[in-house]
């Protein structure tokens, strides 16, 4: 097995396995997952197995997981002939029914000019592979060979980095709602001749929060949103004068005038500070000040040059071509995208605190009423106050600062768009309240679009009492009433991982369908609704796996939508594109235009699926949902639960992004993890992802199941919305295995370490099996985490017999587990063999040896290697004119060649096989 290639070996293990779990299928007491991992740390042993044989067969394993998830990506999208696919739209269209004839040129004009739909591009920690992977995995959904020698293990992202891959992707959108436009004008002209021209497409449009979200970042400054918001326009002037250049003569003069603009922005940008001080603020707003004119502030300047260009126009090609970029340039004004700004409800509240010396909570219900009575109160007096960049240079309110930010962008960058400004942890109408007199306060309150975010469960649950509280001030329904939209944000994160993904999808659901009658209570009939689903691109945070038009209807199922049109409430949908995870679906031109011919056909269709039983079973449905609800509230309250995501979890992830996962402690190194909330939300999918069992999706089935099977099992048959649900848990059951996850279980136990010391003859093994015993005794999680696995174990159980056909892992997932497994064990045997020595920098060695077991080796070998240096003597072999003295001082290179570079090679294995499992499951968290 030592001269074995990949190919061998993995078939070697992957033969032992399947031999493993068939005997285990009879015998209630076997571990496969554990016998192999046992196995291959034998061969490593015996020489039979090197560190580089592991390297390759991880390299080999990811090779073959990123080639599945491309194929799976391409199937995901639906890609085929999308442009044909857009065409059939469009006709649809024109004439509903091919027999009949067309429909009025206004009431088409109605459909298109109207947006539906939005595409918003997000950049949460989801940067889960290196940027030249996903490249080549996006490709490789086209048709493309997947090169040899990827990395597949993420490595850090900078916010410029995440800004330019979002603009890549966004750039490769706007040319698919190109297509689309273009597609919509071809229909249009056939019946309505060049008048349709005439027309400004914009049903879809895409956005952006790149940059711009504040909500737990420490690393966006104002100066960093204006900075990168600058960037967008420029690169919307650059694109918009490209794509006419070719047509010659008769674009010349908007070319011309972008290319003036395009300069001026790239000056306003080169002068925006890095670290601002009042000289280098003083010399940026000069500079957006001294070209602002020359920059422009609003598209109208460019669109007003349009209609000669077509009148000079030399064929229909060209005046097609003219129609199409006008028709991007006034759906996105002077970005490459819309702009959306987030930050957190706490930080709104500071500062109308600081501002009107609110004093009382408002979490404090006993208060609430005097509470918005005062901000009523306030929103009637109002006036707006002059602003400058000295102001953003001098606040220090994050929230003040941010509705200020806002302000000098619609002053000085573009004022033709309204900006999105979501809340995050909305639980009172106060926030918006508070956020309204903000910003009017600054005189924007026409120009920004506020909206509550819905997340942690008691928002899904007391939603519609937010949106109550903030409809009864008449300042609130006079500001939705002006801007005619009311905008709501759900989430998928918070609630996913504390009542479960299938349980927050019911909540959220439920308050949308609520919407229509609280509008109409409050007379807003005819107001639009802007439903903003924030979630991740897989199972685990809301994305359904089995297909974007599944994906779509799961987020807005046809019940809901067709109670909204009832209501005569028109309804914008706007869903989440999320790190590079997301970007791959605009990965390449291909995908891109797939996308958004996906995104068209759904923005278009008519409701269905409305006489679906499960709304016939609706107290069913209630139970159903509310048992899960209750069994994933009762698991995360679990201190085993918390226990096994804090144990190694976190050291499994590589950094994705720029937020940290978990808390520090004070003495170095990851904290003892108590309660999920102090994980973030992706971070914490991700690591039920790498332990392989997504309790968030399927915790919670089996009891809900159970109670009613024959229910289930009907309704899974007959009715779509639940089937599509359900599609969630057989992805997730799909990525789960209770053997995996008995198996992590079995590593944080000292009794198994103890079996294995007393059956082993390999000399010094059976004394660093029992430190190892002995250090997990000191860490003292086995009890807790195993009650806490029974519980898992009882529930998946029960799902599984209610739910005979659900999918197992595959081998080749239970292998990479299984393999991980292995160079964990070994780390942590290397970890016992650390040499004694004095407490350093108030670490002692079973301190260093606790955090090896948690896998935060990277600070624990740099600290490592100051307390035992391997540099040799540097006086070695001179001469200094003296006998030479004993040379006493200490060399550790036999102790870093031993312990220290082997625990680093595994270490960086053991990271390998994290992103094996990335690809394996198709998303990072």
């Amino acid at each position: 097995m030592n001269d074995a290639t990949p190919t061998d070996l993995l078939a070697d293990l992957m033969a032992r396995l399947r031999a493993a779990r068939e005997a285990a299928a009879a015998d209630p007491f076997g571990d496969p997952v554990l016998l192999v991992a046992l196995d291959l740390s034998r061969a490593i042993d015996e020489g039979r197995v090197g560190i580089e044989a592991l390297a390759e067969l991880a390299g080999r394993m990811a090779r073959e997981a990123a080639q599945a998830r491309a194929q799976r990506l391409a199937a995901y999208v639906g890609m085929g002939d999308d442009a044909a696919a857009l065409a059939v739209v469009a006709a649809r269209l024109v004439r509903p029914d091919p027999e009949d004839s067309p429909v009025p040129f206004a009431a088409f004009r109605d459909a298109v000019e109207r947006t539906r739909f939005a595409a918003v591009f997000t950049a949460h920690p989801t940067f889960s592979m290196p940027l030249a992977t996903g490249t080549a995995l996006a490709e490789a959904a086209g048709g493309e060979a997947l090169p040899e020698g990827l990395s597949h293990r993420p490595a850090p992202v900078t916010l410029e980095e995440e800004f330019a891959q979002a603009a890549s992707a966004i750039a490769r959108g706007r040319d698919a709602l190109d297509a689309l436009s273009a597609a919509l004008f071809e229909a249009a002209r056939a019946n309505w001749g060049e008048r349709a021209l005439q027309l400004r497409p914009r049903p879809v449009i895409l956005t952006s929060w790149v940059g711009y979200d504040t909500d737990g970042r420490t690393d966006i400054g104002w100066h960093d949103t204006i900075r990168l918001r600058l960037r967008m326009k420029r690169l919307q002037l650059a694109r918009l004068a490209g794509r006419l250049e070719p047509l010659g003569a008769c674009a010349a003069p908007i070319v011309a005038r972008a290319r003036e603009a395009e300069a001026a922005v790239a000056a306003q940008e080169a002068a925006a500070p890095a670290k601002p001080d009042a000289e280098t603020t003083r010399a940026f707003a000069l500079a957006m000040i001294d070209s602002r004119e020359a920059a422009l502030t609003t598209p109208d300047p460019l669109l007003a040059l349009f209609p000669a260009a077509v009148d000079a126009a030399p064929d229909g090609e060209a005046r097609l071509a003219l129609a199409v970029q006008r028709a991007g340039l006034a759906a996105h004004g002077l970005a490459l995208a819309h702009t959306h700004v987030r930050l957190n409800a706490a930080q709104v509240h500071n500062a109308l605190r600081q501002r009107l010396g609110i004093a009382a909570a408002p979490e404090d219900r006993a208060a609430r009423r005097g509470l918005l009575a005062e901000v009523n109160a306030a929103l009637a007096e109002v006036e707006a106050v002059p602003l400058d960049f000295g102001s953003l240079l001098a606040e220090q309110a994050s929230a003040v600062r941010l509705v200020m930010t806002c302000a000098q962008v619609i002053k000085h960058v573009d004022g033709s768009q309204p900006i999105r400004f979501l809340i995050a942890e909305t639980e009172t109408g106060y926030t918006l309240l508070a956020a309204l007199w903000l910003a009017k306060r600054f005189g924007i309150a026409d120009r920004v679009e506020i909206s509550p975010l819905f997340e942690t469960a008691d928002a899904l649950e007391r939603g519609e009492r937010v949106l109550e509280e903030a409809l009864r001030s008449p300042h609130f329904r006079d500001y939705i009433r002006r801007h005619g939209r009311l905008c709501l944000q759900f989430g998928y994160s918070d609630s996913g991982r504390y009542v479960g993904q299938l349980a927050a999808s019911y909540l959220a659901e439920r308050l949308k369908i609520r919407l229509a009658e609280q509008m109409r209570r409050h007379g807003l009939e005819g107001v639009e609704l802007v439903l903003f689903d924030t979630h991740g691109e897989s199972i685990g945070r809301g994305g359904h796996p089995d297909s974007l038009a599944d994906r779509f209807a799961y987020l807005s199922p046809p019940a809901a939508r067709a109670a909204l049109a009832t209501a005569k409430l028109p309804l914008r949908e706007e869903t989440a594109f999320q790190g590079l995870d997301g970007y791959l679906l605009f990965g390449t031109d291909r995908l891109a235009l797939a996308t958004v011919a996906r995104i068209a056909e759904h923005a278009f269709a008519v409701p269905g699926e409305t006489n679906d039983p499960i709304y016939e079973e609706a107290d069913w449905g209630t139970d159903f949902f509310a048992t899960i609800r209750r069994e994933m509230a009762t698991l995360v309250e679990d201190p085993g639960y918390a226990a096994l995501l804090g144990a190694f979890g976190p050291g499994l992830l590589d950094k994705t992004g720029s937020r940290p996962a978990a808390r520090q402690s004070d003495t170095g190194g990851p904290a003892r993890i108590t309660h999920p909330s102090q994980l973030r939300a992706i971070p914490n999918n991700a690591i039920l992802h790498q332990l392989g069992f997504l309790a968030n999706t399927l915790h919670g089935l089996g009891a809900a199941a159970v109670a009613h099977p024959d229910n289930f099992a009907d309704l899974a048959e007959r009715s779509p919305r639940f089937a599509r649900a359900l599609a969630m848990a057989r992805r997730a059951a799909a990525c789960s295995d209770l053997g995996v996850l008995r198996a992590a279980v079995d590593m944080l136990d000292p009794s198994p370490w103890l079996d294995r010391a007393g059956f082993t003859k390999r000399p010094g093994r059976r004394e660093a099996l029992t430190a190892v015993s002995a250090a997990l005794e000191r860490l003292g999680l086995s009890a807790a985490t195993r009650r806490m696995y029974r519980r898992l174990q009882a529930d998946h159980q029960a799902l599984r017999a209610a739910w005979p056909d659900l999918p197992a892992m595959p081998d080749r997932l239970v292998l990479v587990h299984a393999l991980r497994l292995c160079l964990v064990q070994r780390l942590w045997l290397l970890a016992v063999s650390l040499p004694e020595f004095s407490p350093r920098h108030g670490a002692t060695r079973d301190n260093l040896i606790a955090r090896l077991l948690q896998l935060d080796v990277p600070p624990v070998l740099d600290l490592l290697g100051e307390i035992f240096p391997a540099v040799p003597d540097p006086s070695s072999g001179l001469d200094f004119g003296e006998p030479a003295g004993p040379r006493e001082g200490a060399s550790y290179a036999a102790e870093h060649a031993a312990i220290f570079v082997p625990m680093g090679r595994i270490f960086a294995l053991v990271r390998e096989c994290s992103a094996v499992i990335s690809h394996e499951v198709g998303a990072f968290g």
